[in-house]
């Protein structure tokens, strides 16, 4: 018979409610592991890196590792659908442009070629027929993933917390983390109360470093905030699924123009979501008040040159965070001091896809299982001399 101290303890913990840490959560409990979900904000929030209707899903990458993954993704976001009987993805393809002969361009294209992804490369002179709501700028080349299309992301991170629920799982929203003790159990302190957990894992976004002080450790990760841009159609209808717009990624272009990306008009009637992939330092709990827009001017140049049929300006502009590692890969490791403390960071702006997989991964690590996928890209040794003591 267990004690009302033993019966109080969770086998893991798991800090932040975002993509990352809902599918931890939900796989962590579908293995029959009493798993807590802690989130210090009212589920659903606009406050972090998660939130909005749509991203994109591809196997489009400069590196080999990152499209390994994805053969891998696909097949668990089709197995969610399944026991949620719910759609979380629709096919559109993801036109990938930049200029012909520059290494991120060749890189994407090679990779996505060795990887036998299926693809359609794009000649200039046939790019029209296929595109022609967009111009290709001379130079440019172009190659369609053909996997590709956009992830439903409200009602993916709604499900992953349904099936966390459903397989057992507790959440606790409205509780900010104050405070975590290490130790063989460990000790996670809220603004509520006090929970004991076997392991933890944090994937807190924006706000990891600060979750990491108390346990001596600090990573190097930049928070910005990114303006999320919805365009208007001057003809309505002309960017959508229905007349085959896909989803498309500007690997290089002018004047600041480096990884712009797109989607159907999907959230907005009428409107489509054109983002640029770098934002402005930003204080997570004061994001609002970093007001730069350099951003929104180099798009308005982009549309008005490549996509002519949207309104130059954009309709509504939204925010989100990013947390950006040096390298721009993810974290996914051990606390180097504390095995059972396990963390996830550094995803946002292309972390979403790989939720299901980034899951499954942190939950083998908090298991003390090996990792389905080798881990070297995303180990924190990579930072040598680059993480402090947070003491």
């Amino acid at each position: 018979m267990s004690t009302s101290r033993e019966s109080d303890l969770y086998d893991c913990i798991v800090i932040g409610a975002g993509v990352q840490g809902s599918f931890t959560a939900y796989s962590l409990s579908k293995r029959g592991q009493r798993t807590l979900l802690l989130e210090q904000f009212v589920l659903p929030h606009t406050r972090g890196s998660s939130h909005g209707q749509s991203r994109i899903i591809r196997k489009a990458y400069e590196q080999d590792f990152y499209t390994r993954m994805m053969e891998e993704c696909y097949g668990l976001w089709a197995e969610l659908e399944r026991e949620g009987g719910v759609t979380l993805y629709r096919q559109t393809g993801l036109l990938v442009m930049g200029p012909e002969h520059s290494d991120s361009f060749t890189q994407m294209k090679s990779t996505l070629l060795q990887s036998e992804v299926p693809t359609v490369s794009l000649t200039p002179e046939d790019f029209s027929s296929h595109v022609p709501q967009m111009l290709l700028v001379p130079g440019d080349g172009a190659i369609v993933d053909v996997t590709a299309g956009v992830l439903y992301a409200d009602r993916a991170l709604r499900t992953a917390q349904d099936m966390f629920k459903k397989f057992g799982g507790v959440v606790r929203d409205q509780e900010k983390v104050v405070d975590i003790t290490p130790g063989p159990v460990v000790t996670v302190t809220t603004s509520a109360r006090s929970y004991r957990a076997r392991s933890v894992v944090i994937t807190a976004g924006p706000w990891a470093n600060r979750l990491l002080a108390p346990t001596g450790l600090q990573l190097p990760l930049e928070v910005v905030k990114i303006n999320v841009c919805y365009w208007k159609e001057k003809t309505p209808g002309t960017y959508n699924v229905k007349n085959r717009f896909p989803c498309f990624l500007l690997t290089e272009g002018e004047q600041g123009e480096d990884h712009i990306y797109g989607l159907p008009s999907n959230e907005y009637p009428g409107l489509v979501k054109i983002c640029l992939h770098t934002g402005s330092p930003t204080d997570p709990d004061h994001r609002d008040r970093q007001t730069d827009r350099s951003d929104v001017d180099i798009l308005s140049r982009f549309v008005s040159r490549c996509v002519p049929g949207l309104e130059p300006e954009p309709a509504i502009v939204e925010s989100c965070m990013y947390t950006l590692t040096p390298d721009s890969h993810f974290v996914l490791d051990f606390h180097p001091r504390h095995r059972n403390i396990v963390i996830g960071a550094g995803f946002s702006g292309h972390g979403f896809k790989f939720g299901p997989l980034i899951g499954k991964i942190l939950c083998e690590l908090s298991l003390g299982e090996v990792p389905t996928h080798d881990l070297s890209p995303f180990r924190i040794r990579r930072f040598q001399g680059q993480t402090r003591s947070a003491l």
